[in-house]
C-alpha cells in the first residue's frame, strides 16, 4: 500500500474518521488497554462523541491482572470520567506464558490461584468479575475469542464499531492488518476490518507515529499513563515503550522493566507464573538462551543432538507437542530435496527469513519456548488452543 500524504495532520484526519464512524454507527465502543495509543484514542473519541451528542463513550477494558500499578491508576482515572461508560473486565482468561516450559499458559484472575495474584480486583464500580455476567463466557476463554464475543454481545444484533488504537509503524503484523486487501472492510475503508456479521474494527490512528502520540498529549493536555515517564527516565526510546501482559512471546523482552520501574509489582510477577525470573534474566542479559541472536552449543553437542537433549528435559505433553511439529517440519522439507536429513545450519539470513531448514532453527524454537513453532513457519490454530486448554484444566497447571 503506497503512502498518500494529505494537506491535513494525522490528528485532523483521525477526527474526520471518528466523525465518519459516529455518523454511520449507533453502537460504538473503544478498546482501551491503558497504553499510550488507546489512551489518545479514548480522549479523541470523547471530543467527537460530544459533538455528536453521543456521550458517554463506551470503553472496553480487559484487565490481565499482571500489570503496572501506574497502568491501573490511569485506567481508573479514565474509567471514572463522566464522559466514559467502562466495561472493566476482570475475568479468568487463558494467556500465553512464554517464560516456562512447564507452564506454557496461565489464567489471569483464577480464583484457585488467588493467593498468588499480582493484585486484588480493582475497587471501581465498572469492574466486571462475575463469570455469569456474560452469557457467552467460560473460564479459560482465549483473549482473542473473548474480544469477538464481547463485540457480538455489545452489538446485540445491530451494527457496531470497535475503535482500536493500533499504529502500523509499531509492528509488521499491525501493518499487515491495514495493508491486507483480502479482508472485508466497511464501505471500502482500508482502516477497517469486519470481524463478525455487522461488527467492525476501526483503526483511526493507524498512520500515526509514536511522536504524534506525545505531541497530542502535550498540545491537548490529554491524561496519559505515567509509567511512560519512568520508561523515559530508564532510557527507552519512544518506539520501545510498550504495555502488554508480561509473559507473552514478544512481551517477555520487557520483563526486566518491571524490576526497574515497579520493584513491588516485579516481586509479585515473579511469584505469579513459573519461569518469570528466568525470563527476566535472559531477556535482560545475553538473550542467547531464548535464541534471539545466537545459540551457544554445549560442548560435545551438535544442533540435532542438542535438540534431542532439550526435548528429553520437557514434560511429556509438551515434548509430544514439539515432536509433532518437528515431524511436520521435516516432512515438508523432504519434498524439497532433504530426503535423509536437514543440515545442522544454513545461511543465517535464509534461516531468519524461514527459507531454509536447519537443526539450528529447531533449537531456537525450543530455547525460545516458541510454543506455536512460529520459527518453523507454523501458526496458532483454534484446535490446538482448545487442546491446550483441556490439558491445563486436566493437569491443574493454570
Amino acid at each position: 500500500m503506497s503512502r498518500r500524504y494529505q494537506e491535513i495532520t494525522v490528528f485532523e484526519a483521525t477526527l474526520e474518521r471518528l466523525d465518519f464512524i459516529y455518523t454511520h454507527f449507533e453502537k460504538v465502543y473503544v478498546s482501551f488497554s491503558g497504553g499510550k495509543d488507546s489512551g489518545v484514542l479514548v480522549n479523541m473519541a470523547i471530543e467527537v462523541a460530544r459533538r455528536h451528542n453521543r456521550l458517554p463513550v463506551n470503553v472496553l477494558i480487559i484487565d490481565l491482572e499482571a500489570q503496572y500499578t501506574a497502568t491501573i491508576e490511569y485506567i481508573s482515572r479514565m474509567a471514572s470520567l463522566p464522559e466514559v461508560k467502562a466495561y472493566w473486565i476482570c475475568l479468568p482468561l487463558n494467556l500465553r506464558n512464554a517464560v516456562s516450559q512447564y507452564q506454557s499458559h496461565w489464567i489471569c484472575w483464577d480464583e484457585s490461584k488467588r493467593d498468588a495474584w499480582v493484585r486484588e480486583y480493582p475497587d471501581h464500580p465498572a469492574v466486571i468479575k462475575d463469570s455469569s455476567f456474560f452469557p457467552f463466557f467460560k473460564k479459560g476463554m482465549e483473549f482473542e475469542e473473548f474480544v469477538v464475543e464481547f463485540g457480538k454481545w455489545f452489538a446485540n444484533g445491530e451494527a457496531a464499531a470497535c475503535l482500536v488504537g493500533i499504529r502500523t509503524d509499531e509492528s509488521f503484523n499491525r501493518y499487515r492488518t491495514i495493508n491486507n486487501f483480502t479482508k472485508q472492510r466497511y464501505q471500502r475503508k482500508q482502516w477497517s476490518t469486519q470481524i463478525a456479521d455487522g461488527l467492525y474494527n476501526f483503526y483511526p490512528i493507524y498512520d500515526w507515529k509514536a511522536r504524534d502520540i506525545w505531541i497530542a498529549n502535550g498540545r491537548y493536555k490529554f491524561d496519559y499513563n505515567r509509567i511512560y515517564d519512568l520508561m523515559y527516565l530508564a532510557g527507552l526510546r519512544l518506539s520501545q515503550m510498550r504495555l502488554c501482559q508480561p509473559y507473552g512471546d514478544d512481551q517477555r523482552k520487557g520483563l526486566y522493566l518491571y524490576k526497574i520501574l515497579e520493584p513491588e509489582t516485579w516481586s509479585k510477577i515473579v511469584n505469579r507464573v513459573e519461569g518469570a525470573n528466568f525470563g527476566n534474566r535472559y531477556s535482560e542479559n545475553s538473550r542467547t538462551v531464548f535464541g534471539n541472536y545466537k545459540v551457544n552449543l554445549p560442548e560435545g553437542h551438535t544442533y540435532k543432538s542438542y535438540t534431542k537433549f532439550l526435548l528429553s528435559t520437557m514434560p511429556p505433553y509438551l515434548r509430544d507437542h514439539y515432536n509433532a511439529k518437528i515431524r511436520k517440519f521435516l516432512d515438508y522439507w523432504k519434498k524439497y530435496g532433504y530426503l535423509q536429513d536437514i543440515p545442522q545450519t544454513a545461511d543465517p539470513r535464509l534461516e531468519a527469513a524461514r527459507k531454509a531448514p536447519s537443526w539450528r532453527r529447531i533449537c531456537k524454537v525450543l530455547l525460545k519456548n516458541d510454543y506455536w513453532c512460529k520459527g518453523l513457519s507454523f501458526s496458532q490454530t483454534k484446535g490446538e488452543m482448545s487442546r491446550q486448554l483441556n490439558i491445563l484444566l486436566r493437569n491443574h497447571r493454570y
